[in-house]
């Protein structure tokens, strides 16, 4: 599983011409499911993206985590993360979970944030979707936890 997170300003989503989520300040996290994501590894990534520390703190360093400096997240299920690159120039997506399986996966982790006490805005599964953001910073990362045994 694959979390690309964004310090964003605003961020939303809309479909066609529907703005489906929006959140002013805080992070947009881009989640990729990948074949064999397991609930433990999805815990855990979750709890990684809410403990990361990437708002700053009063002496202008790092040191907040989302709920900490009050924010909101903006979750949008992207499966081209989970994409295989590595030869030929066009992605391979095998590596991805079936939609059957990275839907609950990703209903899963926006409940686990939910229950966080956090508001959780997001994208709709599957649809074509333009996100627009306002990248503070720019303040990107790309988060992997490793495979619960």
């Amino acid at each position: 599983m694959i979390a690309l997170i964004q310090r964003v300003r605003r961020a939303d989503v809309t479909v066609g011409t529907d703005v489906v989520g929006a959140i002013g300040s805080g992070m947009l996290v881009l989640l990729g499911v990948e074949a064999g994501d397991t609930p433990a590894e999805l815990h855990k990534l979750a709890d990684k993206v809410l403990k990361y520390r990437l708002f700053s703190d009063e002496a202008g360093k790092m040191n907040l985590n989302v709920q900490q400096a009050g924010g909101q997240l903006l979750v949008v299920s992207q499966f081209t993360l989970a994409a295989d690159t590595n030869s030929g120039l066009r992605p391979s997506f095998t590596p991805a979970a079936r939609p059957e399986v990275a839907e609950p996966m990703y209903l899963q982790f926006v409940a686990y944030c939910r229950a966080q006490g956090l508001t959780v805005a997001t994208g709709q599964f599957g649809a074509d979707m333009q996100v627009s953001l306002v990248n503070d910073g720019p303040v990107t990362f790309w988060l992997q936890v490793p495979p619960v045994a």
